[in-house]
Order: C-alpha cells, then sequence, then structure tokens
C-alpha cells in the first residue's frame, strides 16, 4: 500500500536530481559514481512504502541499480529510467547544467530530459494511489550507465531480475509510445604494417594502402546489408553504417605503418550483432594477409541489440489509447532489449524530445509533465490495481484526478 506521505514537489525533486552529479563515460576523467542519485530515489520510494533494494553493478566500482517494489504477484508494471548523464561543456550553457533553471515554460539542467525528469513524473504519478490495494507489482528501475555501456541494464538482464509482464522506459519520446529501435555496434580495426621509406614501396608494408581496401569492402558489405534488411515502420529504413573516425601514419615521405578506423553500425530488428561481427571479421582478414599487415578487432562496447515489440501486443495497445499515439521506431538504442529479455512486453515513452538530450541547454517541457504522469496513472491502475491484462480504457480515462507534487 502506498503511504500517504508529502514528497517534495516535482521541481523540488528534479532541482535535487539535477544537482547530483553522475556522468557515465568511457573516459575515467569523465565517469563517476551514480550512487547518490541512487539513495535520493531510494529515501523517496521509502517513504511511499517500497521494498527498495540498491544492486551494486559488477565490475563498475561506484555504480548502483535500484530496484523498488510495490505489491506482489506474478504479473504487474515496471517504470524504469537510467540515472546517468552524459558529459558536457559547459562554456555552451545559458546556464549551470547542475542548477534547475526555469524559463519559457521549461525546466533547463543536465539530465532534465534525458532523463532524470522521468523519476519525478514516476513518483507524482505513485501518489496518486495512496491507500490502494495492488494486485500486481508496480516496479521501479534505475539503472547506472546507459549513456556509456549499459552495464546497469546488462546487470539485470544477467541477474533475472525484475520479474514482471510488462515495462516502460521513460526515454524522451515526446510521450509517444515506440515499440522498435535499431541497435548499435561500435567498432574499431586496427592495422599494424611496416613504416619505410616512401622512395620505395617495397621497403614496408602500408597500413594505409590496407586500410583503404578495408573501407572499400565495408562500403560494399554496407551496400548489401542495405540490399538485405529494409523496414519501412523506420524513418531510415535500412541499416546504417557511419566511419566515424580514421587515423594513420605520421608523415608524407613514410610508408604508414599503423592505421585504425573507427565505426559504427545500426542493425534493424532481426540483425544479430554476433554474427555481424562475425561477418565483418571473414570480410577483412583476408585483406589485411592480401597486404601483410597485422589485424586487430576491437568492439567498442558490448554492443545494443535491436529491439521490437510486436504491433499487437496487449501493452502496445494500452500505451497508444492511454498517450493518444500511434507507436512508432526510432534509430536511437535504448536498454529496452534487456527488459525484454526479461520476459516483459516493453515499450520506450517518456516526456521530453530526443532532440534536447545530449545538448547544451538541455531541457523538459513543463506541458509534458502532466499528460505524463497521467499516462502511468493509466498504466499503473490497468496493471497494478486492476491486475488485468486487458481493461477497457479509453484515451482520456487516465485524466481524472491530480497527484501531488505536479504541474
Amino acid at each position: 500500500m502506498i503511504n500517504d506521505v508529502a514528497l517534495p514537489s516535482f521541481e523540488k525533486m528534479l532541482m535535487q536530481l539535477v544537482s547530483t552529479p553522475s556522468v557515465s563515460s568511457p573516459s575515467t576523467a569523465w565517469d563517476q559514481s551514480n550512487s547518490q542519485v541512487i539513495a535520493i530515489l531510494a529515501d523517496w520510494l521509502a517513504l511511499l512504502g517500497f521494498e527498495v533494494e540498491r544492486m551494486d553493478v559488477p565490475a563498475h566500482p561506484g555504480k548502483q541499480n535500484l530496484i523498488a517494489t510495490m505489491g506482489k504477484g506474478p504479473g504487474g508494471l515496471v517504470l524504469a529510467g537510467h540515472t546517468d548523464t552524459v558529459p558536457f561543456d559547459q562554456s555552451k550553457w545559458s546556464s549551470d547544467p547542475f542548477k534547475l533553471d526555469y524559463r519559457d515554460d521549461r525546466l533547463y539542467g543536465l539530465g532534465s530530459c534525458d532523463m532524470k525528469g522521468f523519476f519525478p513524473v514516476i513518483l507524482s504519478a505513485v501518489q496518486g494511489f495512496a491507500g490502494a490495494d495492488f494486485k500486481q507489482p508496480l516496479i521501479i528501475i534505475a539503472t547506472a550507465d546507459e549513456e556509456s555501456s549499459m552495464s546497469g541494464a546488462r546487470a539485470l538482464a544477467e541477474a533475472g531480475r525484475p520479474k514482471a509482464r510488462c515495462a516502460v522506459i521513460g526515454e524522451p519520446t515526446g510521450l509517444k509510445p515506440i515499440r522498435m529501435h535499431k541497435g548499435m555496434m561500435m567498432e574499431c580495426i586496427r592495422l599494424q604494417g611496416r613504416s619505410g621509406h616512401s622512395s620505395n614501396p617495397a621497403l614496408g608494408h602500408s597500413a594505409l594502402d590496407c586500410m583503404v581496401d578495408v573501407l572499400a569492402d565495408l562500403t560494399r558489405f554496407r551496400g548489401e546489408l542495405q540490399a538485405q534488411y529494409q523496414n519501412p515502420a523506420f524513418e531510415i529504413a535500412v541499416p546504417t553504417m557511419n566511419f566515424g573516425h580514421i587515423h594513420g601514419g605520421d608523415n608524407p615521405n613514410r610508408i604508414c605503418g599503423a592505421c585504425e578506423l573507427q565505426f559504427d553500425l545500426r542493425p534493424l530488428p532481426g540483425m544479430d550483432i554476433d554474427s555481424l561481427r562475425a561477418m565483418i571479421s571473414q570480410r577483412v582478414t583476408p585483406i589485411a594477409q592480401k597486404h601483410q599487415v597485422a589485424l586487430e578487432i576491437e568492439h567498442l562496447f558490448g554492443g545494443v541489440p535491436a529491439f521490437e515489440t510486436p504491433a499487437e501486443s496487449p501493452f502496445v495497445a494500452a500505451c497508444e489509447r492511454l498517450s493518444g499515439y500511434s507507436s512508432e521506431a526510432v534509430a536511437f538504442a535504448t536498454e529496452a532489449p534487456y527488459l525484454q529479455a526479461l520476459g516483459m512486453e516493453t515499450v520506450v515513452m517518456g516526456p521530453g524530445s530526443i532532440d534536447q538530450a545530449h545538448q547544451p541547454d538541455e531541457f523538459l517541457a513543463i506541458d509534458q509533465v502532466k499528460p505524463a504522469v497521467n499516462i502511468l496513472k493509466g498504466l499503473i491502475q490497468q496493471y497494478c490495481i486492476n491486475g488485468l491484462v486487458e481493461y477497457d480504457l479509453v484515451a482520456g480515462d487516465h485524466a481524472e484526478g491530480e497527484s501531488k507534487g505536479e504541474f
């Protein structure tokens, strides 16, 4: 049962979360613990009567996940978000990134949109059910390192918890339900040849000449993938491969001894990351052998699988009814595949726009807050209070009543 307690207002909750730094990054110069944000959320949820568990993320010191549960049963609803933010350039901000700034009907601050703002939305929705009997559990998840390694979501999937029927990940989608997204791979190809005086090519083995052939073959591979795989639900209907970084050699009159290429590949649902990596290796290896250079392929991070929840899913239908939007597909990756791997029908849906994410002067528009709260109230009513798989809701049923601490 949710305790009838007074939490801070929506704005004060978001202010506290934004003012608590929790940057995650592959760079140790930027990377920070998220444990203070987890502690704040744990205190608020405990006040409301949730059973709260803080989980250390294995092999990632200072990083924690949170699982907070209200009610018991085999079904129920997960509301999930990540607690970390991306690095930032303060010189490009109009205000302090760690101080919530209210202007132009917007709340500015690092993580306000992506996605610390989702947690006060959850808490505001939950307060509307004080004294209610939960027939199925409501589970709140807060994760670490979504912006870097996804180690928090991976740890949950490896632990096999939590278990529920459905899950919403509150990434900024303008409150549109997202049932599909592309995957994400970031790969690095390193070629080590032998340098020598450029007047005689026989004196060395050019890593750059080899990389020219590697790039040509990867370009052909990209075309082959795009001819084989299309999905019109996506704005860009084909898998993409971006050659984002290349570096090699040290002087025009020296044979290039080493060259490195970094690229990303965004597969569609139905494309397997491990299979793609194997195909890349099979294509590049003989090219390196032909040029007599050493080859190293590094996966710059574990990769995020593509994600799809079927259009006919009852949960997708519920999110569409409550939001008033048809479900869509996006190109950016989220933690959805890891929750789906736990057996949950999963939708990505939250306030704010992805256009504001990772940008200076990141903001959450205030007019997104109350609709977001009401959508979550409708889902909690259907999947936790009523405890039914199907419940006849129409868009607008969720709008009745006000919850504490919201705009």
